[in-house]
């Protein structure tokens, strides 16, 4: 029986500017762009009160939140305090996955050291984590990936959560569509739809079914609802890709609706490149259409970019096309791929942050 933990750290970077900055401690606090296109990229607690959230353009979380206090990243600063906590990680297992600069997953069925016990471990592992960094993170425990993680957001901040074997049934039925990895608001809209509520529901499918209506993740979901996840932790994997989308709240059109949406999602990749100390040669605009049909485009550089505009210049060549085909959005997307260091950097496989579901 495997023993999973994922550790995903509480409001990572407000919380390393509140450590650094008592002033700040109490205070909300967003981290991210100041001007008028800057994007909440964390918010504190206290922020999140007032209905701040990350991927929230910086004007919008000024209106909730008028004594919102806006810190500019300090990227250097959380690559270091994420090596600290990555190095305890490794003191209890060399099965470490990484999935950003404050979040990952640890194997620990065979221990190097410490409880045989996975909730005892997780425990230990917290402990350390606040001793040592002055930061508090929050744990989920289970035999399976997809419900370790699912796990350490029932209780935020500073949360420990374990679902045992025995209780795994129960807890994926009662399960809302919207919990489950990769479901973001149309899908869930679609399932719903379809009479899909919870994880009972979707173990009362047929797969082949949720297969012809929602592909690959139907597939995935059906399993995952009867908690099988065999996927290994696997360290050190190196990263690919990195994108981000937006689906609207409503079908989009016009180009001067969609033009500060591509903005965002380009600035929001340029951060995410900074944070990694990574670089890219190939840029992809993916469009859905009302209809569900799907568009992506690329288009391979002849020199690597990571800032914003050289970003935005490519994806707005493959967004606005001539030949792309008309009709209203509901989905706009934006990855780049290709990757590989900056000069003098050394190869980063960690995300800065979790992509937020928009």
């Amino acid at each position: 029986m495997r023993k999973i933990i994922h550790i995903d750290m509480d409001a990572f970077y407000a919380s390393v500017e509140q450590r650094d900055a008592p002033e700040l401690c109490g205070r909300p606090v967003a981290v991210g762009g100041a001007g008028v296109r800057g994007v909440v990229m964390t918010a504190s607690y206290e922020a999140r009160r007032f209905g701040v959230r990350s991927a929230m353009p910086t004007a919008r979380a000024l209106r909730l939140c008028p004594e919102l206090v806006v810190v500019t990243p300090r990227f250097d600063a959380y690559r270091q305090v994420s090596r600290q906590v990555h190095a305890i990680f490794e003191r209890y297992t060399d099965l470490v996955e990484p999935l950003a600069l404050d979040e990952a997953y640890l194997d620990v069925s065979h221990p190097k050291r410490g409880p045989a016990s996975g909730t005892l471990l997780a425990r230990e592992i917290k402990a350390a984590i606040l001793a040592e960094t002055g930061l508090t993170a929050s744990a989920g425990v289970a035999t399976g990936k997809f419900l370790a993680k699912i796990a350490s957001g029932l209780d935020k901040p500073d949360g420990l959560t374990v679902i045992p074997p025995e209780r795994a049934e129960a807890f994926l039925g009662s399960l809302a569509i919207e919990r489950f990895h990769g479901v973001g608001p149309r899908t869930a809209e679609r399932m719903r739809a379809a009479g899909i509520r919870t994880g009972a529901d979707l173990r009362a499918r047929d797969v082949e079914a949720l297969a012809n209506a929602f592909g690959k993740l139907g597939r995935f979901l059906h399993a995952a609802a009867r908690g099988i996840d065999e996927r290994p932790v696997v360290p050190n994997r190196p990263r690919k890709s990195l994108g981000a989308e937006t689906t609207f709240p409503r079908d989009l059109s016009r180009r001067d609706e969609l033009e500060p949406v591509l903005e965002e999602l380009c600035r929001e990749l340029a951060q995410r490149l900074e944070a990694s100390d990574l670089r890219a040669r190939t840029v992809t605009v993916k469009v859905r259409f009302a209809d569900f049909t799907v568009l992506t485009r690329s288009r391979t550089l002849a020199s690597e970019v990571a800032g914003a505009e050289e970003i935005l210049a490519t994806a707005r060549a493959l967004a606005f096309g001539p030949s792309r085909p008309e009709g209203p959005l509901r989905l706009l997307g934006v990855s780049v791929s290709q990757l590989s260091p900056r000069q003098g950097a050394s190869v980063q496989p960690l995300l800065p942050f979790p992509t937020p579901k928009r």
